[in-house]
């Protein structure tokens, strides 16, 4: 069977990391008898630039058409000027796709210890998974605007808790068997709404996985202070920007950090979390690490190829082992070359190698 995946190289430094992720799914894919088709699509500045529009209707319907999604990375200064925001075509994408669902694993490289701004006794061992939801929240709740005053309305419904909820808990399945809910249930009344929905899932479906709620000022300390408890962290839309954000320096740069959006209808959306960077695009020292892992995620969540995502992970694993990245992890390579080890490496892993990415499980 052929698998359609759109690719979004976006702005900036997104074209060089898309083609990273489109290099190693070519270079696995022979390996587990995969049939990959690849279109390109703009989004963002560079679709502003050509189309007027930040998420042109040809982009719309390839997205909505695929298997699954691709995405560089948007936004740059250059579309700072007023007019249409680059990432507003984000928004859109997502909810075209009807991306609910955000998973952020979190791991630190065998190696890498080093590079994390937390002592190595405290950060050694962090793999985590951050399920945060996505499409709900008060980013999308009804808004006033004002000089003098304004308001944002934060809502949630039981369906949509429990949709995010089931994805936690079946990750949670998949690796240790525990999920740590984040709320304000002391002050906020959909954190009140969140925490019961949440607990009558699991004891109604999930009794076998473990549970835990820590209110969300805490959980910024304790992310910090001892990050290798946590398993599955299963947060709100804004509480899980933030933790996620925090989270990600843990592993000691943002460029090794992977992302999945996932959709009910739809193979999702993947991309790395770090931004456009725009003052290094087109000098080969953009971390391509990211946008292999999420290539790594796609193959495992939208196509169900499970052992081909392994392969990948392994792969990256081994490169990091052995010194080969780009200066924010301390090494000397360029992009390329770093794209093209991976893509040396895969074929080669074997079990010993340790899992990097361990966390996309789920």
């Amino acid at each position: 069977m052929n698998h359609t995946i759109v690719l979004l190289p976006g702005d900036g430094i997104g074209p060089e990391v898309a083609a990273a992720a489109r290099a190693v799914m070519e270079a696995v894919a022979p390996h587990h008898g995969l049939s990959l088709t690849f279109e390109s699509h703009d989004i963002g500045g560079c679709a502003i630039d050509a189309h007027g529009d930040p998420f042109p209707e040809a982009t719309a319907k390839a997205c909505a058409q695929a298997d699954a999604v691709f995405l560089g990375a948007v936004g740059g200064p250059k579309w700072d000027g007023g007019g249409p925001r680059p990432e507003a075509g984000l928004l859109a994408l997502r909810k075209t796709l009807g991306a609910f669902a955000n998973l952020r694993p979190i791991t630190l490289f065998s190696g890498l210890e080093h590079l994390s701004p937390l002592k190595p006794e405290r950060a050694t061992g962090t793999d985590m998974l951050i399920v945060r939801e996505l499409t709900g929240g008060i980013y999308f709740g009804e808004k006033e605007e004002g000089d003098e005053e304004a308001s944002d309305l934060c809502r949630y419904s039981r369906p949509e808790v429990e949709r995010i909820a089931r994805i936690a808990f079946e990750a949670a399945r998949g690796r240790k068997g525990r999920v740590t809910s984040v709320d304000k249930a002391n002050v906020l009344a959909t954190s009140r709404l969140w925490r019961n929905t949440v607990v009558a899932l699991r004891e109604a479906e999930y009794p076998d996985v473990e549970l835990d709620h820590v209110l969300v000022d805490a959980m910024a300390m304790k992310l910090i202070e001892r990050p290798t408890q946590f398993d599955v962290i299963l947060t709100e839309n804004m509480f899980g920007d933030i933790l996620s954000d925090e989270a990600s320096v843990i592993a000691g740069s943002i460029g090794l950090a992977p992302s999945a959006s996932l959709s009910q209808t739809h193979g999702g959306l993947y991309e790395p979390i770090h931004g456009s960077a725009p003052d290094i695009a087109g000098q080969g020292k953009a971390n391509p690490v990211g946008a292999i892992l999420s290539a790594a995620m796609l193959l495992r969540h939208a196509l169900d190829a499970g052992d081909a995502a392994t392969q990948i992970e392994r792969a990256v694993g081994a490169c990091l082992a052995e010194g080969t990245g780009t200066a924010d992890v301390g090494g000397s390579a360029g992009t390329q070359a770093v794209i093209e080890r991976v893509c040396d490496k895969i074929g080669e892993t074997t079990g010993s190698i340790p899992l990097a990415g361990a966390a996309s499980r789920g």
